[in-house]
């Protein structure tokens, strides 16, 4: 499932512009099905225009019911009568998704016999301290068996003692979901957390789920603003 809101509060409409011939999101869309990883892919939507742009273009796409605050809102709303067991959020944003990193993601649930893992998420290691300080970079912090403590706009850890060399980690906006925990964030309230940061996936550890993080060295290019447009266009050249 591939969110995508038309408005963006630091880029509007980034999903349609155009990147090398097509559209973002076409083109987030085409790289989640050439992976060849999921029994179907939609491009979930509130907008007309994108909606009309992934069909004209043999894909498929789902039209929102209802207003929603996040993604993952979006997506669950969408899966709610689909008989379907592992649910994958793929930022529309995100033109230059990979199989690599998405099967990692999945094979998390393959070896989780116990269901203890409610959703699956990427991490990637960053070390240049204006990435680190930007509070556009979602950072996460995790357990020694990688579930995930807390995920913020500020640096975390804190470097209070540099010589301790904490590691850091940027937050790659994929989630893989067993469906009902999808169904859960639906229903469960914002909490403070959350709305103070606006990133999603606090709401589920306020609530008291159990987010496993998978590190990955695939960075990618995520589209929040004109210069990162710029930049996907000269890798995509």
């Amino acid at each position: 499932m591939i969110p995508a809101r038309y408005q963006a509060s630091r880029f509007p409409a980034k999903l349609m512009q155009d990147l090398e011939g097509k559209p973002v999101i076409l083109r987030t869309y085409e790289a989640t099905k050439k992976t060849g990883l999921f029994d179907e892919v939609y491009v979930v939507t509130d907008s007309d225009i994108i909606f009309e742009l992934v069909v004209n273009n043999g894909g498929k796409a789902i039209m929102s019911k209802h207003e929603h605050e996040s993604g993952s809102d979006r997506i669950a709303e969408a899966v709610e009568e689909l008989d379907v067991d592992i649910v994958v959020n793929v930022q529309g944003d995100e033109p230059f998704i990979e199989k690599e990193s998405l099967a990692k993601v999945l094979a998390v649930f393959k070896e989780d016999v116990n269901e203890e893992i409610d959703l699956a998420s990427l991490m990637t290691p960053i070390v240049d301290w204006d990435e680190i300080s930007n509070p556009n970079t979602v950072k996460v912090i995790v357990d020694g068996r990688n579930f995930a403590l807390y995920f913020s706009r500020s640096p975390i850890p804190y470097p209070r003692d540099k010589g301790a060399n904490p590691k850091y980690y940027k937050h790659k906006g994929i989630y893989a979901f067993r469906k009902r925990a999808l169904l859960d964030f639906q229903r469960l309230p914002m909490l403070p957390l959350e709305a103070s940061e606006k990133i999603e996936a606090i709401r589920f550890l306020e609530h008291g789920k159990k987010i496993k993080m998978v590190e990955t060295e695939v960075t990618g290019i995520e589209i929040d603003t004109p210069e990162d447009l710029e930049r996907a266009r000269k890798v995509w050249r």
